[in-house]
């Protein structure tokens, strides 16, 4: 019974996650915004991606927030779930790789990013998700 809820929770916490990170770099959470629009963010991107050439860097920001509200969709309605959650997993450690490298790891830790991949990588080793998409697929 419990794991029914606290996959669930796993699944709508990353999500959030995720989409609160879009929306900060939208502007939409105003005054509590870190980086309040696009090019500050951008500009942040680019610190993280130091190692890209220039005319990559750009793309290298939008893909990684197309696949944060790509994998936060997929999370919240519980589609190829444990596909899903690897992959989050996956891009987390990429952030957390280029944080360390170009911040220092103590980066990491203020955004919670290792605890993230490793809830992501948790939620893929579970065989049944339910409230989800996949649950009424399989039926």
């Amino acid at each position: 019974m419990q794991q029914k809820f606290t996959q669930l929770f796993v699944r709508i916490a990353v999500a959030t996650a995720f989409l609160s990170a879009v929306a900060d770099r939208i502007g939409l959470w105003g005054k509590y915004s870190s980086w309040g629009n696009w090019g500050s963010f951008l500009e942040y991107s680019n610190k993280l991606n130091f190692f890209a050439p220039e005319f990559l860097k750009e793309p290298l920001a939008i893909i990684a927030t197309i696949l944060e509200v790509v994998f936060a969709g997929l999370l919240i309605i519980g589609y190829k779930t444990k596909i899903t959650a690897n992959l989050s997993g996956i891009l987390l450690l990429i952030f957390a790789f280029t944080m360390t490298f170009a911040l220092g790891l103590k980066s990491t830790f203020d955004y919670s990013v290792w605890v993230s991949a490793g809830a992501c990588f948790l939620l893929a080793e579970i065989d049944n998700y339910d409230y989800s998409l996949d649950k009424y697929l399989k039926k």
